[in-house]
């Protein structure tokens, strides 16, 4: 498991309502890493936030942690 990963699934599972059904998936691929978030329906608007603001937060943390490690990658949440 990457660092990058186990820092989403720690944000998000501290986010929502039911954190047991978190579900954080990391696509590697040649130049970008993927990394796919999935909560329960009713715990999608907490990690998208009032006008997506948490969910740009989520990927702030995630760019400044990407470039930390020479890395690119990128938040996709799953509905």
């Amino acid at each position: 498991m990457s660092e990058l990963r186990d820092l989403i699934e720690y944000v998000s599972k501290k986010l929502v309502d039911m954190p047991d059904e978190v579900e954080v998936n990391e696509v590697v691929g040649e130049q970008t890493t993927v990394i796919e978030l999935r909560v329960n329906k009713t715990d999608l608007g907490k990690v998208i936030g009032k006008q997506g603001r948490t969910a740009r937060a989520l990927r702030t943390i995630l760019n400044a942690a990407s470039t930390k490690l020479k890395k690119r990658s990128v938040l996709e949440i799953i509905e």
